[in-house]
């Protein structure tokens, strides 16, 4: 049956005032454009619904059969309906995103908890990941979001920029560096240089030599992971290279790190999602939270 919304409401006002005058002005059209709205509900259900006198209106015993039951529906539907796009609810719900190993064990969980303290009905599930794998986890539809470092661009990904940091050298608080006011990459000549393996390594190779032709870089070792780097140093085995959101694990390990200029060299951070796809409203809303919270963060400046 093709039954519109529009027939269905213009039937439970006149059943509702008893009047089609009243009917027409609680739903703002003309009383000629209710009652072609009831005749196309009685064509299409081959019945009549209502008896129209010239001072009442009276329902039929199939109308006065379908009103109740009617009525209690589209109720339910408007409830239903209101509570889609209610503001408050649209704050509940739960949000999945994917995010560096490196990234889901130092930035992220302070934001979630934060997050969730202020929407107490959402829950935040974190995927750690390898890095190689967050876009990846996106175009699978296991999350919403994915967070990590930049990528090269992809026809179903979208990515836009989060956060962006310069490198960092690390190295133990008594290092011949630590002494050194403003560390540049040429002072790292002479040092075992631990970096992450990967793309990581490779775009900070490329980047330099285009910033600094002449400038002679190579890492000594690459690791999988940075806290197998940080161990290495704390074992005096070299300088780490990171980036600045790792302080967190770095501290850990009662390490210093200090920034690399001459020149200095940024990585952009992204967050992955589906192109195409609106985002959940709470996963809209953990990613406006989230976004300038990490950018005022000191040691991101």
């Amino acid at each position: 049956m093709n039954v519109t919304l529009r027939q269905l409401r213009a039937f439970l006002a006149v059943a509702r005032t008893g009047s089609f005058t009243l009917a027409a002005e609680s739903l703002y059209i003309t009383q000629s454009a209710l009652s072609g709205l009831i005749k196309e509900l009685e064509q299409t259900l081959g019945t009549r619904l209502v008896d129209r006198s010239t001072r009442r209106v009276y329902l039929t015993e199939i109308g006065a059969r379908l009103y109740p039951q009617l009525d209690a529906k589209l109720q339910d539907l408007d409830d239903m309906l209101h509570q889609v796009v209610d503001p408050t609810l649209q704050q509940t719900g739960v949000v999945r995103v994917a995010a560096s190993q490196l990234l889901a064990s130092t930035l992220m969980p302070d934001l979630i908890a934060d997050f969730q303290a202020q929407h107490p009905l959402s829950q935040v599930k974190l995927v750690d990941t390898p890095v190689e794998s967050v876009m990846a986890r996106v175009f699978a539809g296991e999350v919403e979001l994915g967070i990590g470092p930049e990528r090269e661009p992809n026809s179903d990904i979208t990515s836009t920029r989060l956060f962006d940091g310069p490198f960092m050298a690390v190295f133990p608080p008594d290092h011949p560096l630590a002494g050194i006011e403003r560390l540049c990459w040429a002072d790292l000549a002479d040092q075992p240089v631990i970096a992450l393996q990967g793309q990581f390594t490779e775009r900070l190779s490329q980047d330099l030599r285009a910033a600094a032709p002449d400038l002679a870089f190579s890492a000594t070792t690459e690791v999988a992971y940075m806290s197998t780097a940080l161990s290495m140093v704390k074992a005096g085995l070299g300088v780490a290279l990171c980036i600045p959101y790792a302080a967190p694990l770095v501290e850990l390990y009662g390490l210093h790190m200090s920034q690399l200029f001459g020149p200095e060299v940024r990585r952009n951070f992204e967050v992955f999602t589906r192109r195409g796809r609106s985002l959940s409203p709470i996963a809209q809303s953990f990613l406006d939270f989230i976004g300038p919270k990490i950018r005022a963060m000191p040691y991101l400046q």
